[in-house]
């Protein structure tokens, strides 16, 4: 019988590879991330110039790493002290002994996480009873989202203001090189829909989650987003579906977030960032790696005053291994992870755990969803020539609406909700956000039972602490 290595083994094989002649050799090489340890040692599946993130002590270090070793500098991550680059498999494992190295990284395939009912949430009545510290209505204005997605249409009157202003208020694409998908540079797209490729509709329909603005359609339907006051700053990926393009949004957001159309454009007009939208990640789950760029980028954000969301993912589960999505394991206070919730479209609070949303590990607390929110059938805006859009189950309005599931649908629901709650309290930090929101979490009965927290009340690895409260949330954290 032909036997194989595991990743550990490897890992140990990869750390006593050669390196370059006469170079000088680190006491202990710099850990290598599981999945890159795999593609390295299939060198057939290579590339001869495959990418790699280089982590070091400083962006200095890592930059340095890069030249040393011969690997060709593509971009970098200066807050975060990671440079981007691409190489052989030779360079690529003699970077890993230079000084100041900390981690290699792969360039890991990501997807997107697929899947109204505002009154499950108490979101509708949130908008209707309750309002900001600047004395509005509490629907999310003075507050900027930035949704990581494949792109947005900016004209769908989903996002018309009153004066026939757009609620996308900065409309960028992430642009890669095509060869390598590894060199990756933000573009000002203006009004133009960058929706079209891919998985086009996807991220308009998320948009809409999060800010559609109150619509009513020709058949007397009613929309609106989460927070249809929020602006909404869309950060395309198009058809990059690697983590150094997705890395490369989140990137930018920390470097932008406090003035996300320029310096001189006034907070009125464009306000700072306070929540980012990640409707994606590896199938299948996998583990938690503090070591990665995006684990790096989402601590440094939320020490930023910024919260990050991500969707759990829709590989189902049974609680008998992990399936959630990686990042969204991250323990630090402003980092969400979102489970679907079903209301079965009466908009009750006691409905279901959508059986596709994925389920955490029993008994691994840190691998839990830490809410729920409304993922299964959910209409916002769509185009109806778009492939995700055809795949809708309802299309509204000519095809312009359609009705979607997936924890990419639930994810923008705690997004919209996120701004709400800064509204509320400007000051709040993100961790305050996070406790206000599961704390108050409803504690539907569906699904797998509830169990103590160690960081504070009671979770499932089903659907977390439980189904978001908008209005019990926006009152604790004030």
């Amino acid at each position: 019988m032909r036997k194989t290595l595991s990743a550990v083994a490897i890992t140990a094989l990869l750390t006593a590879a050669l390196v370059a002649p006469n170079q000088a050799v680190a006491t202990t090489p710099a850990p290598i991330q599981p999945w890159l340890a795999a593609q390295l040692s299939k060198p057939s599946l290579l590339t001869p110039r495959t990418t790699v993130l280089v982590h070091g002590n400083d962006l200095a270090a890592a930059r340095n790493a890069v030249k040393a070793s011969g690997l060709r500098l593509l971009s970098t991550y200066a807050k975060i002290g990671v440079a981007v680059a691409e190489g052989s498999r030779s360079q690529i494992l003699a970077a890993r002994n230079q000084p100041g190295v900390t981690y290699l990284e792969g360039n890991q395939p990501i997807d997107i996480h697929l899947g109204t009912s505002h009154q499950a949430t108490r979101g509708k009545e949130a908008i209707a009873t309750r309002t900001g510290a600047d004395g509005k209505a509490l629907d999310g204005r003075g507050v900027g989202v930035a949704v990581i997605d494949s792109g947005v249409d900016p004209g769908h009157p989903f996002f018309r203001n009153a004066d026939g202003s757009s609620a996308v208020v900065r409309n960028l694409k992430i642009v890669c090189d095509p060869l390598t998908e590894a060199t990756c540079l933000p573009l000002d797209a203006g009004a133009v829909d960058t929706d079209l490729l891919a998985v086009g509709g996807h991220g308009t329909h998320v948009n809409g989650i999060v800010a559609g603005r109150n619509v009513t359609l020709s058949d007397g339907t009613k929309l609106q987003g989460a927070a249809p006051g929020a602006s909404l700053v869309s950060i395309s990926v198009g058809a990059v579906l690697l983590i150094v393009g997705a890395d490369a949004a989140l990137n930018w957001v920390l470097e932008n977030h406090a003035a996300p159309c320029g310096t001189g454009v006034p907070a009125s007009k464009c306000p700072p960032i306070k929540v980012t939208n990640n409707s994606y990640g590896p199938v299948g789950g996998g583990a938690f790696d503090p070591n990665s760029a995006t684990v790096k980028l989402q601590r440094a954000l939320a020490a930023e005053g910024v919260v990050t969301v991500w969707a759990a993912g829709n590989d189902g589960g049974d609680g008998s291994t992990a399936l959630t999505n990686p990042s969204g394991q991250d323990p630090t206070g402003g980092i969400l992870s979102v489970a679907s919730y079903y209301d079965q479209a009466t908009g009750t609070r006691d409905g279901q755990v959508s059986s596709f949303s994925s389920r955490g590990k029993n008994g691994s607390v840190g691998t839990y969803p830490d809410l729920a929110a409304p993922g299964e059938d959910i209409t916002s805006s769509c185009r109806i020539y778009l492939p995700v859009c055809t795949t809708g189950l309802a299309p509204l309005e000519l095809g312009d609406y359609n009705t979607i599931s997936g924890t990419s649908m639930a994810a923008p629901h705690i997004a919209g909700i996120v701004a709400q709650l800064f509204q509320a309290n400007p000051s709040a930090t993100p961790a305050q956000v996070e406790t206000a929101l599961v704390s108050t979490a409803h504690q539907f009965t569906n699904g797998a039972p509830y169990q103590p927290d160690p960081r504070g009340g009671s979770t499932s690895y089903d659907k977390g602490h439980g189904l978001v409260d908008v209005v019990a949330a926006s009152d604790a954290v004030r």
